[in-house]
Order: structure tokens, then sequence, then C-alpha cells
């Protein structure tokens, strides 16, 4: 059986080019969406394209409005949203505050799939808000750091609110999980339902394998984190890029991706620019369906 032909970035980039092709300027800082009917490859229901569930973290259009970033993630053809805190902040929105968020990307045609990253303190009031504006947003993962000393009281909470949790890794500079071994060795006593958010990026500046990790913790993860940096294993700080001129490891992480059948969102973030994010999240995006496609 022949090798699968290797792409090159160019290559990729042409084989996702309606990825950021149609989409016209709404103007300088936002992308305009074309209504539904019009949109070209629409994902099926769900998010799913050759295989993955495609999302968009607004962490990527943090300086942009909610408003705003709806028109952003409408433009780039995806369903699955992680919303920042600048959007929606669990810590201290209220209610009205989720059910307003919820409805509004509804609204727009995109699920509020998860928020995050979410600091969960060793206190059960504020724990308990947390977890009902998730059940106000409808939000079925939060991704969150968890202080260590609370985990027993977020056990007793994710059983009583029947939520799942992904503990997001950040990397050498995190000192309690800088990989997502750390995390999951941290919650393996616990129930099953607090998991993890695995961030390619963070992993590989752990020096760990990205894909490797997908597959070993596949048990537990219901959120990952995907982007390209230039930063190198080891380094202290992440160098974010468009995806394809960096150093992430694309096809391998989708290939574990689709070997262990991974059904929750791959959550897309765009960090390199944070004022003007529609063009690179487009190309990062239509580099990443390229792959995907390739390697379908």
């Amino acid at each position: 059986m022949s090798s699968p032909k290797i792409l090159s970035r160019r290559d990729l980039l042409k084989t996702a080019a309606l990825g950021a092709a149609a989409m016209p300027f709404l103007n300088s800082s936002v992308w305009a969406a074309e209504p539904a009917a019009k949109a070209a490859a629409t994902p099926r229901a769900g998010g799913y394209e050759n295989g993955l569930r495609l999302g968009v973290a607004t962490y990527s259009t943090r300086n942009l409005s909610l408003d705003d970033s709806i028109k952003v993630i409408q433009a780039v053809r995806i369903t699955q949203a992680n919303v920042f805190r600048n959007h929606l902040n669990m810590e201290t929105a209220s209610v009205d505050d989720c059910k307003a968020v919820h409805q509004k990307l509804k609204d727009a045609g995109i699920t509020l799939n998860s928020t995050g990253v979410t600091n969960l303190p060793n206190d059960e009031a504020k724990l308990r808000k947390i977890f009902t504006n998730m059940k106000a947003a409808q939000m079925p993962v939060l991704v969150c750091k968890p202080e260590l000393t609370a985990l027993p009281l977020i056990d007793k909470l994710v059983k009583e609110f029947d939520v799942k949790l992904a503990i997001h890794n950040h990397g050498p500079e995190d000192k309690v999980y800088p990989s997502p071994y750390d995390a999951l060795t941290a919650v393996q006593s616990f129930d099953a339902r607090i998991g993890l958010c695995i961030d390619v990026s963070h992993t590989m500046r752990a020096g760990v394998d990205a894909g490797e990790s997908i597959r070993k913790c596949a048990a537990r993860l219901y959120d990952v984190h995907l982007k390209d940096t230039q930063a190198v294993p080891g380094a202290l700080e992440d160098i974010p890029v468009e995806h394809g001129a960096g150093r992430i490891d694309t096809r391998g992480i989708l290939s574990a991706l689709i070997a262990i059948r991974y059904a929750n969102v791959v959550t897309y973030e765009y960090e390199k620019v944070a004022g003007n994010p529609a063009i690179g999240l487009a190309e990062s995006l239509g580099y990443l369906r390229g792959m995907l496609k390739a390697l379908s």
C-alpha cells in the first residue's frame, strides 16, 4: 500500500480555499457572514467535518464584542463555540446572563459547547454559582483550572449537577497542570466526568507529544484546544502563528483524534492577532480543513 501524499502548506490551503475564499469584509475588523442558504460547504449537524467536530474559542476574538465574534464564527462556517470570559464570565455572570448568551448564540446557529478557562477555587458557594451558570447556559463542558484541594468538593458537585469538566494544561510555566498527564494523574481517583482539555501548543512546550497524549488520555478527553506555535519544547512563552506556519504536528494530532473516535469538539484558538483575528482564523481553519480532507 503506497504512503499517503504529503501535502505542502500551499497545497493544503488550496485544498481548503473555500475556508476563506468567498467571505466578504464587513469592515476593517470583522467578516460578514453569508446567509446560511448561500454558504458553501456548510458543516454537517453538530459541527462534523471529515470525521471531527470543529469549534472556535472566542478567545480568538477576545478584543471584539460578542456580536462581532458571532459574525466571525459564522463567516468561517463554524457552529460550535467555546466562549471566553470577556463574553461570558462563569464566575461572575448571573443566570439570566448565561441564558441570554446561550439564546443569542442559538439564534445565530451556534451551539455554546464550553467556556474557559474558568478557575475553580476550594469554595463551595463560588463553585455552586459556576455549576448553576453552566446549567443555565445549557453548556455540556466546562474548561477549567481547579485548585487541587478543591477536587473532592468538585467531585461531589459534578455528580450532583451531572456535568463534565475539562482541565486545561498550560505548559511548563503552569506549576499545577503543565501537561495533560499531570491533569490525568490528579483526577484518576475522582468521577470520570472530571476530565481533560488538551491544549496542543502548551503540551508540546511541556515536552510531551500531543498526539500520544490524546491516545493515552482518550477515556477522559472532553475538549481539545488546537493552535500552532513557533515555540520550542521547554519554552516558557508561546509564539502563536497561523496554522501550518509553526511546529505543531497537526497530522499526528488529527490522526490520533480520528483513531480514538473522538466525539467531542476540537476547539480552535487563534491567538496571534487579537484586534483583527478574522483573516488569520480563516487561514488557519482552511489549513486544518485541508489536512482533515487529506487524511479522510
